[in-house]
C-alpha cells in the first residue's frame, strides 16, 4: 500500500509538471483514484514542499506554482538526456553561463541512470562547435531567466538600456522572445514608449524590473521571431561598409554563407549583391573569403586597406 501510494504521488507530481493546470476530475481519472484520494495526495505533495495551488468551483483545478525554494523535478528518460546534453553544450560553448551549467550538470549526472549515460555519451560525442573568436561574457544567467519568465507570462518590464554609443535610456517593453544569434543574445520586445518593435542586446540591459502587469500576446510581424530579428540585424548600422557584387547566383552564395541570408540580394540569374558590412574588419575579410567565387567590392577605405594588408601577409607566408 505504501509503495503504491509513493508511486502514485510521484506520478501525480509528474502530471502536474507537464501542464499549467489540471482539473481534479482529469487528475483523478489519470491516476485511477477518487477525487477524495486525490486531495489527500495533493496534501502529501504540499507537506513535501511542493507549492500546489487549487481553485474551487466547476472550473476549479490544481496547478504547480512557484514557491520560496526549488523542489525536486521529475524528468523522463528523453527529458533527462536532452537536458544533460544541453547543459554539457552550454558548459563548453555558451559564454556567460558556463559555471552555472557545470554546477547543474554535476548534480544531474550524479543521479543519471547508467542506461542513459550511453545515449548521452553518443550524442555528445557526435556534436562539435567552432568558436571563431572570444568576445567576453555575454549571457547573464539571472537576466536570461528573468526575461524568459517575462516572455512566457507576457509581463511588461522596465530596464535600462545602453545603445551602441554607450548612451543609457530607461525603457518599458513587452518581452516576446529571446533569440541567440552568433553567440549574442537578443530580446525581441514591443517597446511601449515608442509603440514599435525593438531588439535589445542582453549584454546592454541592466536593472530589469517586472511591473506585475500582464498583457495579451502580440502577433509578431511575419509570425517568425528569428526571421524578424535576423532582418532587423542585417539592416542595423555598422562601422564599416562592404558591398560585394558576386558573380554567382544568390542561391549558390546563400548556401555557402547561411548567416548572411538576409543580406543577399539577387541582381540577375547569374549574380547577386552581398552586404558584408560589419563592425569588425576581420569578420568582413572572413565573410568575403568564404564567398568562394569572384566578386567586385564597393567598400570603405579602411576595409580596402585591411584586405590589402591581409593579402600581403598571405603572399609573404606562401611566397
Amino acid at each position: 500500500m505504501t509503495s503504491d501510494m509513493t508511486a502514485r504521488t510521484l506520478r501525480l507530481l509528474s502530471l502536474l509538471q507537464t501542464r499549467r493546470e489540471w482539473s481534479g476530475a482529469d487528475l483523478a481519472d489519470r491516476l485511477g483514484v477518487t477525487v477524495r484520494t486525490l486531495r489527500r495526495d495533493i496534501d502529501r505533495l504540499r507537506d513535501l514542499g511542493y507549492p500546489v495551488d487549487s481553485s474551487r468551483g466547476h472550473t476549479g483545478g490544481y496547478r504547480l506554482s512557484s514557491g520560496t525554494g526549488l523542489p525536486p523535478l521529475l524528468l523522463d528518460d528523453a527529458e533527462a538526456v536532452a537536458v544533460t546534453v544541453a547543459l554539457r553544450t552550454a558548459a563548453g560553448g555558451l559564454a556567460g553561463i558556463e559555471e552555472s551549467a557545470l554546477r547543474a550538470l554535476a548534480k544531474l549526472e550524479q543521479v543519471l541512470p547508467r542506461r542513459l549515460r550511453g545515449q548521452v555519451a553518443a550524442l555528445q560525442g557526435s556534436l562539435a562547435g567552432i568558436t571563431w573568436e572570444s568576445r567576453g561574457p555575454r549571457a547573464d544567467p539571472a537576466l536570461l531567466a528573468a526575461l524568459a519568465v517575462a516572455c512566457r507570462d507576457h509581463e511588461i518590464i522596465t530596464f535600462d538600456y545602453a545603445d551602441r554609443h554607450g548612451m543609457t535610456t530607461s525603457r518599458r517593453a513587452e518581452p516576446c522572445h529571446l533569440i541567440d544569434s552568433g553567440g549574442l543574445w537578443y530580446l525581441l520586445a514591443h517597446d511601449t514608449g515608442r509603440d514599435d518593435w525593438r531588439i535589445f542586446r542582453l549584454d546592454r540591459i541592466t536593472d530589469p524590473t517586472p511591473t506585475g502587469r500582464r498583457v495579451p500576446p502580440r502577433e509578431i510581424p511575419g509570425a517568425d521571431p528569428a526571421a524578424f530579428v535576423a532582418g532587423r540585424l542585417s539592416a542595423a548600422p555598422t562601422r564599416y561598409r562592404a558591398i560585394a557584387t558576386v558573380h554567382a547566383p544568390a542561391d549558390h552564395v546563400r548556401a555557402r554563407t547561411r548567416y548572411l541570408a538576409t543580406r543577399i540580394r539577387p541582381v540577375d540569374e547569374a549574380s547577386c549583391r552581398v552586404d558584408a558590412s560589419d563592425d569588425s574588419l576581420t569578420r568582413i575579410a572572413r565573410t568575403l573569403a568564404g564567398l568562394g567565387t569572384d566578386y567586385t567590392l564597393d567598400a570603405d577605405p579602411a576595409v580596402l586597406d585591411h584586405l590589402r594588408e591581409t593579402a600581403r601577409r598571405i603572399l609573404r607566408a606562401t611566397g
